[in-house]
């Protein structure tokens, strides 16, 4: 058949519903499906990947694979898709877990224990016999035979057919899970969202974050010292950088800088008693003694030569000057994306070195105050609701408690992490007078994780609240678990829906921005750089602010809120505020 004929089938099939499995391997081909229909094509015969996006282009349907190990295949060939159907995201939604092994989830949906999966083993005379005798991805006790899910599926053409019909069946028993969650009515938006995160998440991986290798080493220079050729090299190198250090020590003294407990003893000699030796107490303490400023530079130093010097450079940045890590969709109940290869953690002083390429620019959005104003949408509390339509909602709260600024934003904060003590607790009994709503909602959570009963975001992602088990404690170490169970809720229920929040917002973002030439190139938290051409940045710019206006219509489910975000066009990632 050929390539006309299969996607003129795909389009008539497909038609409504605009569902389409595939599974896809180099060398071997591609296997496509619905729920009544596969196409088993060989790579000899057509490009499996020139197939599959003759099919975008001309179908455009909602893609439906296993994970995202099929999205990354199919970006690095140079496909890209509007709109897919994540299996192992959709699954971490409806369980909560993070093992989503193809196996593991085709026993979830089918209400099979996940304590007997079938493991694969070598092929001998006992595996032979002990084994059902199955040529089929699926065994007569209903479990998915273990060879396939180990990759057996990839071997040919009709089994990639196969797998993606099996793809598609997961799917809709996901949609007939999510459908079921009737108190998550966004379940359903939010399986989409999280699906598209996950391709967002592969095109990441593959495009990078453009940076400009000749200024990170020079700072890498600045802060460690130039490159080392050898062993001998880098020790001497790590000696003065210790010796900067301590020649600011009395006479005699010495310490090892690496070791909390030793640097806390060498501060006392110089008369500075703290009781750790956390980055941000120590930064308060600047300019109190020469030993104390010099170990603030050295730890910048160390930090850099460990994490991110010349090695760091030559394994993540490509030649094409663009860092490159790996990226999940999810990093557990918080829900939030997260990347390797430092890209959720560089140090501030090294965005200097993240630069536009020649005829682009960065535009970069920041969520303000997003917790609060997500707490307000999902608790339904049109008093907070309408503290979120000015541009601080601090100021508002503040006056509402009577209270200063500072002390409005401490109790709010307090209240989602379960701060009860401090400099804030004495606006909390205000906070819950005013704003009874959305603290009645916090309380609510927080009473579910002490008793261990199942909690689930907004957009129906299930937090795991851990055992119980108080057998052998004492009662005061029950009671501080149960309390530590609650105080975790109360703010997993704000921070998954805001990482709910987050992508819906990325997603548009992506779907909108593509007609620009623009992409995004970077996730963070809640923080997206994206990388525009320079004639257009000011009109991705205000894309931005419409992308988050439209994610908010999509997915608030209170109107009233107001989300806002701070918004910059640079040359470079440190030219932000």
């Amino acid at each position: 058949m050929e390539s006309t004929e299969i996607v003129a089938e795909i389009g008539a099939a497909v038609g409504g519903s605009a569902t389409l499995g595939v599974a896809i391997a180099p060398g071997v081909g591609v296997g496509l499906a619905t729920a009544t229909q596969r196409w088993a094509v060989c790579a000899d015969d057509i490009d499996p990947f020139a197939l599959v996006a003759t099919v975008e282009d001309a179908v455009g349907p909602r893609w439906v694979w296993w994970s995202i190990e099929t999205a990354n295949t199919l970006v690095d060939a140079g496909v890209r898709f509007a709109r897919c159907w994540d299996v192992a995201s959709v699954q971490r939604i409806l369980t909560g877990g993070w093992r989503t092994d193809s196996g593991r989830v085709w026993a979830q949906l089918h209400d099979l224990t996940t304590a007997a999966l079938p493991a694969a083993s070598p092929d001998d005379l006992f595996s032979m016999l002990s084994e059902p005798d199955t040529e089929g991805p699926v065994r007569p006790d209903g479990y998915l035979d273990a060879h396939w899910a180990a990759g057996a599926w990839a071997e040919s053409a009709d089994r990639l057919a196969e797998w993606a019909a099996l793809a598609v069946d997961a799917q809709h028993r996901q949609i007939t899970r999510l459908g079921e969650l009737s108190a998550n009515p966004a379940a359903l938006a939010t399986a989409r969202s999280e699906s598209a995160a996950e391709l967002l998440c592969a095109e990441l991986a593959h495009d990078g974050l453009p940076m400009d290798r000749r200024i990170a080493e020079e700072m890498i220079t600045d802060l460690v010292g130039p490159r080392t050729r050898t062993m001998a090299e880098m020790v001497a190198q790590r000696a003065q950088r210790d010796a900067d250090v301590l020649c600011h020590a009395p006479t005699g003294a010495n310490a090892d800088l690496r070791n909390p407990a030793h640097v806390r003893s060498l501060l006392k000699l110089i008369g500075v008693d703290v009781p750790d030796t956390r980055a941000w107490r120590l930064r308060g303490l600047e300019g109190v003694h020469p030993l104390l400023d010099a170990l603030l530079v050295w730890r910048k130093a160390e930090r850099i030569s460990t994490t991110y010097g010349f090695t760091w450079l030559d394994e993540h940045v490509g030649a094409d000057g663009r860092l490159r890590g790996e990226w999940s969709g999810c990093d557990g109940a918080a829900g939030r994306m997260t990347a390797s290869a430092g890209l959720h953690n560089m140090p501030a002083h090294m965005r200097v070195a993240v630069v536009a390429e020649p005829g682009f620019r960065f535009v970069r959005a920041d969520l303000g105050q997003i917790e609060p104003r997500i707490l307000a949408a999902v608790s339904g509390d049109t008093a907070l609701a309408g503290a979120t339509r000015d541009d601080d909602m601090y100021t508002p709260v503040a006056n509402e408690l009577g209270v200063d600024r500072a002390t409005a934003k401490l109790a709010v904060l307090g209240a989602m992490y379960g701060q009860t003590t401090g400099q804030g607790a004495h606006a909390l009994r205000r906070l819950q007078a005013s704003y009874r709503v959305a603290m009645a909602y916090l309380e609510a959570a927080d009473v579910a994780g002490q008793t261990g009963r199942e909690l689930r975001t907004y957009g129906g992602r299930l937090i795991p609240m851990g055992s119980t088990n108080t057998e052998g404690m004492s009662d005061r170490d029950a009671r501080s678990r149960a309390a530590a169970r609650g105080r975790y809720a109360r703010n997993a229920v704000v921070q998954g829906a805001a990482a709910e929040f987050f992508k819906v917002w990325a997603a548009t973002m992506r779907a909108r921005a593509a007609p620009f030439g623009a992409s995004i190139v970077l996730c963070l938290h809640d923080e997206l750089l994206i990388h525009t051409p320079s004639e257009v940045a000011d009109d991705v710019a205000e894309l931005l602010n419409r992308c988050l206006d439209e994610a908010a219509a999509r997915w608030s489910p209170l109107a009233s809120v107001r989300f806002v975000a701070d918004i910059s066009v640079v040359d470079r990632w440190s030219d932000a505020k």
